[in-house]
C-alpha cells in the first residue's frame, strides 16, 4: 500500500510547527481512484462542518497501515510517542463559493480545544493529477486569543449574512491573507504526494479553481484524509 522507504521533506510552518510532505508515498495510486469511483454513491453528502464536500469513511486496517507507515517520522518530527485515536476517509470538495457557510469561508483547525493534552495530527494525500484543483494554504492568526475564539464562535453561531457583514468577510474559498489571519505557508498539489501536519495549525485547501470541482472521484478534488491524537514522549 505505502512505499516502505519513504522519507519526508520537512518544510517550518511560519509562526510554529512543521509540515511533512511524502512525494510518491503510494505503490498504487491508480487502485485508490478506481476504487473511490467505484464506491462514488456511498459518500456522505456536505454536513456543514469545516470540510466543504462529500466524505467516506474508510475501514480501522486502512487507518492501521497508514500508522504503521508514518509513526516513526510522528515520533521523530512531533515527539509523539503513541497515537491512541484516529480514522481516515476519503474526500471531494464539491461546494460552490456560494453555497459555503462563514465557518467553511475561513481556515480552520482539526480541533479547537482538547482538554487531554492529546496533539492531534492530520494528513491529506493529494489523490488527483490536476494541480490547479488545489494544494492545502496554512496561516497564523493576527488576532489575540479572545477575539479569535470570538470569531471562531460567531462563524458557527451567527446567521451568514449578519457574520460576513459584520467581520466584513465574503463568502467563498479562502485563498489568501485576510484582516485575521495572514498566509504563511503553501504547499502545492502533487499527485500522490502527502502532508502530515498539527492539526492545530489554521490551515484550508487551496481552492483557486472552484469552477474546475466535480463529483466525479476520477476528475474531481479526491483525497485521503487522516486525522490522529497522539500523547507525547
Amino acid at each position: 500500500m505505502f512505499r516502505p522507504d519513504i522519507v519526508p521533506q520537512v518544510l517550518p510552518i511560519p509562526g510554529g510547527g512543521l509540515c511533512l510532505v511524502f512525494d510518491d508515498i503510494l505503490l498504487e495510486p491508480e487502485r485508490w481512484r478506481s476504487r473511490a469511483a467505484e464506491f462514488a454513491a456511498q459518500f456522505d453528502p456536505p454536513q456543514h462542518n469545516a470540510y466543504p464536500g462529500r466524505e467516506l469513511r474508510l475501514p480501522d486496517t486502512v487507518t492501521a497501515a497508514l500508522l504503521g507507515m508514518v509513526s516513526p517520522w510522528l515520533r521523530h518530527h512531533f515527539g509523539i510517542a503513541r497515537i491512541v485515536d484516529g480514522y481516515c476517509r476519503l474526500s471531494m470538495v464539491t461546494l460552490a463559493p456560494e453555497q459555503l457557510t462563514p465557518a467553511q469561508s475561513l481556515c480552520h483547525r482539526d480541533r479547537l480545544h482538547d482538554p487531554s493534552g492529546k496533539l492531534p495530527l492530520a494528513s491529506v494525500l493529494y489523490l488527483f493529477d490536476d494541480p490547479p484543483l488545489g494544494g492545502t494554504h496554512f496561516f497564523r492568526p493576527l488576532l489575540e486569543k479572545a477575539p479569535l475564539m470570538q470569531l471562531l464562535i460567531d462563524s458557527n453561531r451567527m446567521e451568514a449574512e449578519a457574520f460576513f457583514q459584520h467581520y466584513r468577510l465574503s463568502r467563498g474559498y479562502m485563498t489568501d491573507s485576510n484582516a485575521y489571519f495572514e498566509k504563511v505557508l503553501t504547499v502545492p498539489a502533487r499527485y500522490n504526494r502527502m502532508i502530515v501536519y498539527p492539526g492545530m495549525n489554521f490551515h484550508s485547501g487551496d481552492i483557486g479553481r472552484p469552477d474546475a470541482l466535480t463529483e466525479d472521484p476520477l476528475t474531481g478534488r479526491l483525497t485521503f484524509n487522516g486525522f490522529f491524537a497522539g500523547t507525547m514522549a
